[in-house]
């Protein structure tokens, strides 16, 4: 990038770097020790911008997404992962394959945590104020300097409270199955966005989880074999 003349760099990292961490919420100070190869993976990312921008004047800022949920409220944009890749995608993705009926059922891995529930909790970030966050970020990246940035709401919600949401957002009463942990996978990870708040004038907006999920869900009726010719809807 530096060798093309590219003088900016907004990277999309993790939070899944910090792994579990042992208090709540998560800072942008809280160590960095993930568990599984994708935290992994990405905090060598990271190392390796951070590395590079001591000698170089490129304006670096490191974004560490939670656990992204949502559609472009326009209806223009949304989730549509390519076939091999559906079993292995987000909640959100496999909720709405069990509506439309393309999957049997969902299958919740793991609620023997000790959480309040049993359940992952999780912070669920609307990619709408994903997107805001990247546009704030790229306002404010400084030449030779790095920022980095948790984006999330602040609030943790548990796996089964997502698929509840996700049954009234639908309107169907999927079909869950209760199965043991996943390796891999914490317990408990939510933000605390202070540092964006202040820094980058930014907090989410979009933190209504059926809300979300309902504009999500009239994307994937619409558009039930991804980008392909949308479905003409009754409005």
């Amino acid at each position: 990038m530096a060798a093309h003349g590219v003088k900016t760099l907004i990277y999309s990292s993790t939070c899944a770097t910090y792994g579990e961490p042992e208090k709540m919420p998560i800072t942008e100070a809280t160590p960095q020790v993930p568990i599984n190869p994708y935290g992994k993976a990405k905090k060598m990312a990271e190392d390796i911008i951070l590395d590079f921008s001591k000698n170089s004047d490129m304006a670096v800022m490191i974004l560490r997404y939670f656990n992204v949920i949502g559609s472009d409220p326009e209806g223009r944009l949304g989730e549509a992962p390519r076939p091999e890749l559906r079993e292995h995608g987000r909640i959100s993705g496999a909720c709405f394959d069990a509506a439309l009926g393309v999957i049997p059922g969902l299958k919740v891995k793991g609620t023997d945590y000790k959480t309040p529930d049993g359940t992952c909790i999780r912070d669920y970030i609307d990619v709408t104020d994903l997107v805001d966050a990247h546009v704030k970020a790229l306002g404010k990246a400084t030449p030779g300097k790095v920022g980095i940035y948790n984006v999330g709401t602040g609030k943790g919600r548990s796996v089964k409270e997502f698929v509840d949401a996700c049954k009234k957002s639908t309107g169907v009463d999927i079909k869950v199955e209760f199965l043991s942990r996943r390796p891999g996978d914490y317990a408990e990870v939510y933000s605390d966005p202070s540092k964006i708040n202040q820094e980058l004038n930014w907090t989410a907006q979009y933190t209504d989880l059926q809300e979300s999920l309902q504009v999500a869900w009239r994307w994937q009726q619409k558009h039930r074999n991804g980008y392909g010719t949308p479905l003409a809807m009754d409005s």
